[in-house]
C-alpha cells in the first residue's frame, strides 16, 4: 500500500498463493534447496540467490536468514557464535557446518557489514553487541507482533469446556501446554522429566500437549522409559493455537536457546501463566507480569523446573485467578502488537533513503 514491489525469494513456500495471484506488486521466486545437509542447502542456496540480486536493482535487500548482502537483517535466531562457544566442543569449530553458519552470521554482523538488524529480543542485542563489537546505531528495537484479537476471541468458557472436552480431558485435570518447533532446543525433554517427578496424585491427572513441528520419537521414548508416555500428546502444527491456549491451565517454555518465545507473549495474552527460563528473550515479562516463575536457563537444574510445576499445580483456584488475571491485565498495557507496522516504518525508511 505504500507504493512499494516486493520480490520474496525463497527455498519453499507452505501456505495459500491465491491472494498473491493477482498481485501486481507481489512475486515470489522459490529457490529449491540442492545438498543433502542442512548447511550445505543454506550456501547452495544463497549462491543461486546472489545470481538473481545481482541481476536486479533493489532499494533493499531484507533477510529473515544471516548471508551476505542484506541490508536490513530479521533478527529471529540466537547467536550462533556464542552458542557454539557456550554448547559446543571446540572441534565443532573444524566442521563445514560451523564454517559456513559463522560465516554467514560474520557477513550480517561483523564491524565491517552495514547491515542493519532489527532487534527483536534485548538479550540476544546484548550478546551480539558483545561478540562482535557493534554500535547500537545499527539496530532498530522491535516490539513483538502478536493477533491480540485472534487469541482473546477463543477465551470463552464455553470453547474452554468444549475443546477441553475434545481432548478428553475432565474437570480435574491439569493441562499443560508447549508450543514450538524443535523440541530439544525448547526443552521438550526438560517437560517430560518434570512431569515425571510429580507425586502420584498430581501426575495421574497432569496431561501435556505440545504444538509444533520436530523429532517426535526420541521424546516418545524418553516418556515410555519415565511411565508417562500415556499422557504426553504430540499434536503438530496445528491452526487452532488460540483454543489450546484457551483451554490450559500452565505454559511450559523451558528452552536451552532462544532469541524470544512467542509463545510466552500468546499465554500471557491468554491470561495463561507461564513458567520458562530466564535465557529467553520475552522471560522478563512473565516477571513483570507477576504471571508465573521464571528459571536459570545457564546452569540449568532440572529440579528447579519440577519444583516450579510441582508448585504451580498446588495453587488454589483464587492464586490460580490472580496469576491469570494479572496476565491479562499486564498484556493490555504493553505493546505485544505492532511489529508488524513497525517494520514496515523502518523498511520504508531505509529503503527511500537508499534510492
Amino acid at each position: 500500500r505504500r507504493g512499494h514491489e516486493v520480490k520474496v525469494f525463497t527455498m519453499l513456500w507452505e501456505g495459500d498463493l491465491e491472494e498473491f495471484a493477482n498481485n501486481n506488486n507481489f512475486s515470489l521466486q522459490i529457490i529449491p534447496p540442492s545438498g543433502m545437509s542442512n548447511h550445505k542447502k543454506c550456501y547452495n542456496y544463497y549462491s543461486k540467490l546472489n545470481e538473481f540480486l545481482t541481476k536486479e536493482s533493489f532499494d533493499l535487500i531484507v533477510g529473515f536468514n544471516r548471508m551476505p548482502g542484506l541490508d536490513l537483517y530479521y533478527c529471529a535466531d540466537v547467536c550462533f557464535k556464542y552458542d557454539v562457544n557456550m554448547r559446543k566442543s571446540s572441534l565443532f569449530k573444524l566442521t563445514p557446518r560451523y564454517k559456513v553458519y559463522a560465516a554467514f552470521e560474520e557477513a550480517v554482523f561483523s564491524s565491517k557489514s552495514k547491515t542493519s538488524i532489527l532487534a527483536l529480543s534485548h538479550i540476544q542485542k546484548r550478546i551480539y553487541m558483545q561478540e562482535y563489537n557493534i554500535p547500537k546505531e545499527r539496530f532498530f528495537d522491535v516490539p513483538a507482533g502478536i493477533d491480540k484479537d485472534k487469541i482473546r476471541n477463543a477465551l470463552t468458557d464455553e470453547n474452554r469446556q468444549v475443546f477441553r472436552k475434545e481432548l478428553g480431558l475432565g474437570e480435574d485435570s491439569n493441562m499443560l501446554l508447549m508450543i514450538g518447533s524443535d523440541f530439544k532446543r525448547k526443552g521438550v525433554a526438560r517437560t517430560i522429566h518434570a512431569i515425571a517427578s510429580l507425586p502420584d496424585d498430581l501426575r495421574t491427572k497432569t496431561e501435556l500437549y505440545i504444538l509444533g513441528k520436530g523429532k517426535v520419537k526420541p521424546m516418545m521414548k524418553l516418556a515410555t522409559s519415565l511411565g508417562i508416555a500415556s499422557c504426553v500428546h504430540f499434536q503438530g502444527g496445528v491452526g487452532n493455537v488460540p483454543d489450546y491456549l484457551a483451554a490450559s491451565d500452565l505454559l511450559i517454555h523451558p528452552a536451552l536457546a532462544e532469541n524470544t518465545g512467542n509463545a510466552i507473549v500468546e499465554a500471557l495474552i491468554a491470561g495463561t501463566p507461564v513458567i520458562a527460563t530466564d535465557n529467553c528473550g520475552y522471560a522478563f515479562h512473565i516477571e513483570e507480569a507477576c504471571a508465573g516463575s521464571v528459571v536459570p536457563g545457564e546452569g540449568f537444574q532440572q529440579g528447579l523446573l519440577n519444583v516450579a510445576i510441582k508448585s504451580h499445580l498446588l495453587l488454589n483456584k483464587s492464586e490460580l485467578a490472580k496469576l491469570s488475571q494479572n496476565a491479562i491485565n499486564y498484556s493490555d498495557k504493553v505493546d505485544f502488537y505492532s511489529r508488524p507496522k513497525v517494520i514496515a516504518d523502518i523498511i520504508d525508511l531505509l529503503a527511500n533513503l537508499n534510492k
